[in-house]
């Protein structure tokens, strides 16, 4: 059977602002049947970084969280800990993060809880039928939770062509061991000749993987654990990602990890992805860079995969926006992501999402009718 994904497009109007607009996308997606009576709701999404601000806008949680205590369920926001420096490496900073970017219990309406405790260490490790791994590290409250709910901002993304509901799923549901587990892969390489000693990969590196005593940038391969942090720092470019293979294995990864995440919520899961302010890159940066497409919609499922495959296929099916970061595939129907990023073959999350049986790429998309003749 063909998956449906629910899409709403971003017009609005006096009868019905597009708040409303997505409470009644999520119930045609059938909110109602992910949630119990009683049910503890994990509502995974990304805080933001401080300095970013293409995450999901505050508001349009609260109408979730809403929706979750309208049937009697019982949500908290949940994120985990990165694996690399920054404002949310553990559960004090990227809690006190995400209240300054507005999600506040006042706002939201929910409390906010890490899913994998204080340090990133509280987690369960969990069986899956994956090519790659045969068990996946996942934090300790997506596993306890009784229903899941993720929201995704869908975006451009350096290692994998773009992020979506299978990364949100993946690496965000994840500990710190099951995040060094996916990007074990990634290891950077230095172009000494690029190199212009600046110091911004050490302040990068949290595993003193890299050395400057030589007068360039040196990595150690044994201390690297191909976070990648590193790479998006180096503003010269002179660190780089060995594309060959590491970015496609790391999306497989991704696609078996999204499989213990959702292990035990059978008919208990349910996805949003934002298609708005498409940046060119993680929502884990200090910065947004200007979006490569205008904002498409929201768009919403019970299947990750045909849900991250409508949302590519929107994308590339829109224009591209000139002066951005993406140099090439403009117009419709080119491909966004490979204009961004050419080296990554961003379907290879899709594709083993499919073989694992995280979901099916086929889908049909429902679009969301005006309410009224009067739009």
């Amino acid at each position: 059977m063909t998956a449906q994904v629910y899409f709403a497009d971003m017009r609005a109007g006096l009868r019905e602002n597009l708040h409303e607009k997505l409470e009644r996308l999520t119930e045609q997606a059938g909110v109602a049947n992910v949630v119990s009576n009683g049910d503890l709701v994990a509502i995974k999404m990304h805080f933001g970084e401080k300095g970013g601000h293409a995450y999901i806008r505050p508001t349009f949680v609260r109408r979730v969280v809403d929706q979750v205590k309208a049937n009697n369920g019982k949500p908290f926001l949940t994120d985990s800990s990165t694996l690399y420096p920054g404002e949310r490496k553990e559960a004090v900073s990227a809690l006190t993060c995400a209240i300054e970017n507005g999600f506040a219990y006042a706002v939201v309406n929910a409390p906010l809880i890490m899913s994998d405790g204080l340090r990133g260490h509280s987690s369960q490790r969990v069986k899956v039928p994956g090519d790659l791994l045969n068990e996946v590290d996942i934090g300790l409250e997506i596993i306890e939770a009784d229903a899941l709910i993720v929201l995704s901002h869908f975006k451009c993304h350096e290692l994998t062509g773009f992020g979506g509901a299978i990364k949100n799923l993946a690496m965000g549901c994840s500990s710190r061991e099951g995040k060094l587990e996916q990007h074990s892969t990634v290891g950077p390489t230095i172009a000494e000749e690029e190199c212009i000693t600046c110091g911004d990969c050490l302040k990068a590196c949290a595993h003193d993987a890299i050395d400057l005593n030589s007068g360039k940038a040196v990595l150690d391969a044994e201390r690297c654990v191909g976070c990648g942090r590193c790479i998006t720092s180096c503003e010269s470019k002179a660190i780089k990602v060995q594309w060959s293979e590491n970015s496609a294995t790391v999306m497989k990864k991704m696609a078996e990890y999204s499989l213990g995440a959702l292990s035990g919520k059978a008919n208990k899961q349910l996805f949003v992805n934002f298609i708005t302010q498409v940046s060119p890159s993680c929502d884990c940066h200090g910065h947004t860079d200007a979006p490569i497409v205008p904002d498409i919609g929201i768009v919403a499922s019970t299947d990750p995969v045909a849900l991250d495959q409508a949302c590519a296929d929107l994308v590339n099916q829109a224009h591209g926006l000139p002066g951005t970061a993406m140099k090439t595939g403009h117009d419709p129907g080119c491909d966004k992501f490979r204009g961004v990023y050419p080296q990554i073959d961003w379907e290879v999350q899709l594709e083993h999402g499919e073989k694992v049986g995280l979901g099916q790429r086929a889908y049909e998309l429902v679009r969301l009718e005006p309410k009224d003749e009067k739009w």
